[in-house]
This record gives structure tokens, C-alpha cells and sequence, in this order.
């Protein structure tokens, strides 16, 4: 009931970030419930019916993630002075959080369930003269608890995770201590290594099929898993990579100007570092499945885009809403030197200064790696 009364009068920006959550969790949860129609209509294609099913852990993973990002910037869930007087400290504040998510998540889940209903005709009839009656199993009845469970997996997922995200954790050492590098670069670098490794060697000798949940048909299960290798790799070294372009910035007799923009980069590499990554990874895999289409090599189908789409619609979000949890996390030292006296242009500079860096680096890397997870399936 409190976290309720806290979505009734939060800020609009607020609830349009949740509004965003339960449209991606709507995505999800109708891919999960064409995947459910899928299994009716071929109950004899029950190997199919399962790889469709893992296949939608990939947008549901993207969703989580945005979720938790979300539900870290949500100014209703922070410790506050006073609330700990009412009954509301950290332990209560998180497990807000996490209802607050899974409110979020179940609404979207519902919407997703409502529209498949109506798409099977089980409300008012078969829409769009029965076109999707052979994708959602029409003719046959809909097991509801198989339903349910279906669509209670994300909302318990994602609050889950928010829980574990913003637990309460032991005080953070002083400000004057110094900060390591993020140690995950050389295990990124590794991972992407071994995965355009798998790609290249699975792509030259075949493999067993692994469809995509629409058509493309003829993709080796050794180049999918080379991709998600490759995929996890830049999401682990996104961090360690933010943090050099920070130490870039400074080097060579730098100025005022860089020598900020530099260490915020630092700062600010492990929160913003891992979202960038994880674009850097959906970036190319876009880049190599547009390039296979283009030269006739894959036909996706619609359910297929639909999770692409949700997949690059929530990283993006999420690392926006990174960006967002970032500049909050530096208003007080922005406020200082304000009143130290320092421009604002100065301030702006900065912010401009470290997005071209950080697109200067992350957009070639983004290429270079859709170049070469897509040469094994030319």
C-alpha cells in the first residue's frame, strides 16, 4: 500500500520511467505468451518450443536490468533523514524498492496478457481478419496457470534483482582514499577474444541449428554462443575501458577542464562503464544481424524483431538512466564548485568533453566487433 501511495505523488519523470518499465515487462511477457501459443499449436516440436522459450531470456535479462536502473534513481527509495524514525531505513527503504518494481513489472505483465487474449480472439472475436490465429494457438484452450507462471517470472526477477542491488552494504571508505582501476578489463578482453574465437570456428565448420524465435533458421548454436562470449566480454570490460578514457583525458599537460572531465570518467566508470558496454555488445549484434539481412543471409521474423527491439530499447534506456544516476551522485560536488566560483561553461565543457571521448572510443570498438562476428556468417 505505501509504495502505491509513493507512485501516486512522485515526479512525472518518475512515473514515466516505471510507465517505461511496464511497457518493456508488456514486450516480454508477449513473447513469453507467443512462445506458450507456439507449444499448443506443435505440441510435437516440443525441442523448438524450448529454444523459443530461451530465446526470450535475453530480452527478459535486458528488462531486468533496466528495471534495477530505474529502481536505483527512484528518489523514493533513498535514505532520507527522518525515515528511520517512522520505521523506514535501509532494509525497508529496499524492500520498497522491490515492490515498487514488481508493481511496475505485474502491470505490464497484465497489459501483455489482456492484448494476447485479445489477439487469440478469447475477448471479441479474432482481430486483423485471424491473422495471428496460427502464431497464438487460437483454436486450441489456453492453460492459465502455464500462463501465470509464465508471466509471474519477470516481476519476481526483477525485484529480486532491485532487492540485491540496493541491500544495505557497509559504509563506503573515505573521500581521500584512493580508488583502484576496474580489474575486469583483462578478463572482458579475454572473454571477447574466446567468443569471436567460437564465432569464427563454428562458423566455418557448421553446427547444429539454433533458431531464432521468428525464422532465420540456419544460425550454428557455436557462432550464438560465440555472440553472447562476445557480448558479456564488452559488458565486463565497459567499465575498465571508461575508466583509461579518463585517464586519457588527463594526460599531457591537461587543463582544468580535462583534468575534471578525466576524473569524473574515473569516478563514474564502474556506474556508467557496465551500461556502456552492454550497448557496445547489443550495438554490434545489431550491426552484424543488419549486415547479414542486407546480403540475403538471415530472414528474421516478427517475434524475433520484437525482441530485438525490446533488447535495444532497454539497454539504451538503461544506460540513459545510468547517465541520469550519475549527475545525481555529483550534485553536491557540482554545487561546490558553483559556489567556488567555477563557469558553468566550464561545467558543460566537461560534460561534452567526456560523451566524445567515450563515442570516440566505444563507437569504433562497437564496428570493429560487428565486422568480425559477422565475417564467420557471410
Amino acid at each position: 500500500m505505501l509504495a502505491l501511495r509513493l507512485v501516486r505523488g512522485t515526479h512525472p519523470l518518475v512515473l514515466l520511467r516505471r510507465l517505461l518499465v511496464a511497457a518493456a515487462s508488456a514486450g516480454v511477457g508477449f513473447l513469453l505468451l507467443c512462445t506458450l501459443g507456439y507449444a499448443l499449436g506443435h505440441p510435437a516440436d516440443s525441442a523448438a518450443s524450448t529454444l523459443r522459450l530461451l530465446w526470450c531470456a535475453i530480452p527478459m535479462a535486458a528488462t531486468v536490468h533496466f528495471a534495477v536502473a530505474v529502481a536505483r534513481t527512484d528518489p523514493s527509495t533513498r535514505p532520507r533523514p527522518g525515515l528511520s524514525a517512522v520505521g523506514l531505513g535501509p532494509a525497508r527503504l529496499t524492500a520498497l524498492a522491490a515492490a515498487s518494481t514488481a508493481v511496475s513489472c505485474t502491470l505490464g505483465s497484465m497489459v501483455a496478457l489482456l492484448l494476447f487474449l485479445h489477439l487469440r480472439g478469447d475477448i471479441t472475436g479474432l482481430p486483423f481478419d485471424g491473422a495471428g490465429a496460427d502464431l497464438l494457438a487460437a483454436g486450441q484452450p489456453l492453460p492459465v496457470a502455464a500462463a501465470l507462471t509464465l508471466l509471474a517470472i519477470l516481476p519476481v526477477a526483477a525485484s529480486t534483482a532491485a532487492a540485491l542491488a540496493l541491500r544495505p552494504r557497509k559504509p563506503a571508505a573515505p573521500e581521500g582514499a584512493a580508488k583502484a582501476a576496474p580489474s575486469g578489463l583483462p578478463w572482458g578482453v579475454a572473454l571477447l577474444a574466446v567468443g569471436l574465437a567460437v564465432e569464427t570456428y563454428a562458423g566455418q565448420g557448421g553446427g547444429d541449428a539454433f533458431p531464432l524465435p521468428g525464422r532465420f533458421e540456419g544460425s550454428p548454436a557455436g557462432v550464438l554462443a560465440g555472440w553472447i562470449l562476445t557480448a558479456a566480454g564488452l559488458a565486463m570490460a565497459g567499465p575498465g575501458i571508461t575508466h583509461w578514457c579518463g585517464r586519457l583525458l588527463q594526460s599531457v599537460r591537461p587543463g582544468a577542464v580535462r583534468l575534471l572531465a578525466g576524473r569524473v570518467l574515473m569516478d563514474e566508470s564502474r556506474r556508467i562503464g557496465r551500461p556502456l558496454g552492454v550497448v557496445c555488445a547489443v550495438g554490434s549484434g545489431g550491426l552484424a544481424a543488419a549486415t547479414l539481412y542486407d546480403a540475403g543471409t538471415g530472414d528474421f521474423g516478427l517475434l524475433t524483431g520484437l525482441g530485438a527491439g525490446l533488447v535495444m530499447a532497454c539497454t539504451t534506456a538503461t544506460l540513459l538512466t545510468a547517465a541520469l544516476e550519475s549527475k545525481q551522485c555529483r550534485a553536491h560536488t557540482t554545487e561546490a564548485l558553483l559556489r567556488l566560483g567555477a563557469p558553468p561553461t566550464v561545467l558543460r565543457t566537461a560534460a561534452l568533453l567526456r560523451a566524445g571521448v567515450l563515442l570516440a572510443v566505444f563507437l569504433p570498438l562497437t564496428w570493429l566487433v560487428a565486422e568480425l562476428a559477422a565475417v564467420p556468417l557471410r
